[in-house]
């Protein structure tokens, strides 16, 4: 695992984490696509430079 995608999962699950907590709050519903196609991004950027697909 190198440093930049672990940072990106970090990142990504630390945005879940704010969807969920939007959620909650009864944030706009903009707001919260917009946070979770980030999240998205990141967690996929994440998994896709784990080293483990070689």
């Amino acid at each position: 695992m190198t440093g930049l995608s672990t940072i990106l999962i970090v990142v990504g699950l630390f945005l879940v984490g704010g969807i969920i907590s939007f959620v909650k709050q009864g944030m706009p519903k903009q707001l919260i696509v917009l946070l979770s196609i980030g999240a998205a991004m990141c967690l996929v950027a994440g998994i896709m430079r784990l080293e483990v697909w070689n």
